[in-house]
């Protein structure tokens, strides 16, 4: 087995990039273009990559990641949930799959969890360097605002 294989062999489980003999970097280089595909507008294409990743591998966070971003811009929010969700799982060391499910739980009203994971995002990223930390950044210094403006505004008598 090849010794760069993206996974070892664990509990019975061999990965289809073990059999393929795929190392780590060609996987990323994988993942790299199917994100390249989604910024370009071609979803289809994207998906399609996305979830091969996951068909190559279902432990790796890439394909899961992907397509969670994808349903978030499509709006789909309960399945991006579930898949930032899983990504997150496999790999809670991804600032921007943080900041991902922060948005989509955001745009659910769940805003608890939302500020918890945009937090994640920001811890993970402490020199604001990483573009999904630093959205996420954005994205609670303006629920800040609004929650001060709420207030302000109920504490005004009209």
């Amino acid at each position: 087995m090849n010794t760069n294989s993206v996974l070892t062999k664990q509990a019975g489980h061999t990965s289809y990039s073990q059999m393929f003999g795929l190392a780590k970097q060609e996987v990323e280089a994988i993942a790299a273009l199917g994100f390249q595909l989604y910024e370009q507008g071609k979803m289809s294409d994207a998906e399609c990559i996305f979830n091969g990743l996951i068909a190559l591998d279902s432990k790796l966070y890439y394909g899961y990641a992907g397509l969670g971003a994808m349903t978030l811009a499509d709006e789909k929010l309960e399945e991006s949930v579930r898949w930032l969700s899983r990504a997150a799982e496999l790999n809670s060391d991804d600032p921007t799959v943080h900041a991902n499910l922060g948005e989509a739980l955001l745009r659910q009203g769940r805003f608890k969890e939302a500020s918890e994971q945009f937090q994640i995002a920001m811890k993970q990223d402490p020199k604001a360097k990483d573009p999904g930390a630093n959205r996420a950044r954005s994205i609670l210094a303006g629920m800040q605002i609004a929650i001060q403006e709420m207030r302000h505004s109920q504490a005004v008598p009209a």
